[in-house]
């Protein structure tokens, strides 16, 4: 598939809900610094959904307590203790949603003010957004969380990529041409049209444990005719520093990911579409739930 669609062929489309799919497990001070990070957004989504991969009570006691001066819509989401489970947790998130446009976002990635605003407006039909991050030491991300420091400066001590830490538009839209690349594919800051996410059927919830998922997602969307509008200068977003299991020795999700591949498959087997009647109904909003906890109390 050739590289050479522009953004006019793709097309800009008008203004759309834009929920933010948020996955966390167990660790609420880094949850509690992403979301008040979303709720001083320049632009602010519609709806955040912290989808909780079995996470101990902590986290929910911070998302009732957070609840209360919200500004926009909050969900939570839980699922049992099971192992490392993203697709499940994601695919639930993605079920759950209200906005036409979902931002898949990590529990430990915290935006910078213009976030929502540049997925925006870099949203186009036709293609999913694939952002970037600026990544921490951890003695900065001890001081951030300590600080409530939202974004680091281009010469703050202690962060790699440090071009991530730079807001220019006007470099974002030459970076932000619709390709087929595979490198550097990293759900913890993308963007996707719920309906195109609904036609693939989501993550592949045979995939568990560490990686590999977003990778296999974006196959499949490749297959589907999608491309990819990388999000540089632009959607910048702080990854707080945390041991890594990057470098997984035999992967098995990395077979899947072959699979995907060599059939060219579009649509996996176990995905979203197992979740869609559980919401049915949308999920309740923190906020409302508090409110009427307060209302009790009174």
């Amino acid at each position: 598939m050739a590289d050479t669609t522009t953004m006019r062929e793709v097309g800009a489309v008008p203004a759309m809900r834009i929920s933010v799919a948020v996955i966390t497990y167990n660790w609420p001070a880094a949850l509690e610094l992403v979301l008040r990070a979303l709720a001083a957004q320049t632009e602010l989504p519609y709806e955040v959904i912290v989808t909780d991969d079995g996470s101990q009570p902590a986290t929910r006691e911070l998302l009732e307590r957070i609840a209360q001066d919200y500004p926009v819509r909050l969900v939570h989401l839980w699922q049992p203790d099971d192992g490392a489970r993203m697709s499940r947790a994601r695919n639930r998130a993605i079920a759950a949603a209200q906005g036409d446009y979902i931002i898949l976002l990590d529990g430990d990635m915290v935006a910078e003010r213009h976030f929502i605003a540049d997925h925006r407006l870099f949203a186009r039909r036709g293609c999913f957004a694939q952002g970037s991050r600026v990544l921490t030491n951890e003695d900065l991300a001890r001081r951030m969380l300590e600080h409530g420091v939202l974004m680091p400066g281009f010469f703050s001590r202690g962060i790699d990529r440090r071009r991530h830490t730079l807001h220019m538009r006007v470099m974002a839209y030459w970076y932000a041409k619709p390709s087929t690349k595979r490198r550097g594919i990293k759900s913890c800051n993308m963007g996707f049209w719920r309906d195109d996410l609904l036609r693939i059927n989501g993550f592949n919830e045979a995939m568990t444990g560490w990686g590999r998922e977003d990778t296999e997602l974006a196959a499949r969307a490749f297959h589907a005719g999608l491309f990819r509008c990388d999000l540089r200068f632009s959607a910048l977003a702080t990854h707080l520093y945390h041991r890594t299991r990057k470098h997984v020795v035999d992967n098995p999700n990395d077979l899947i990911v072959d699979d995907t591949r060599a059939r060219q498959l579009i649509r996996c087997e176990h995905g979203l579409d197992q979740h869609l009647a559980e919401f049915t109904t949308a999920p309740a909003d923190l906020r409302s739930v508090q409110r009427t906890v307060q209302r009790t109390l009174a």
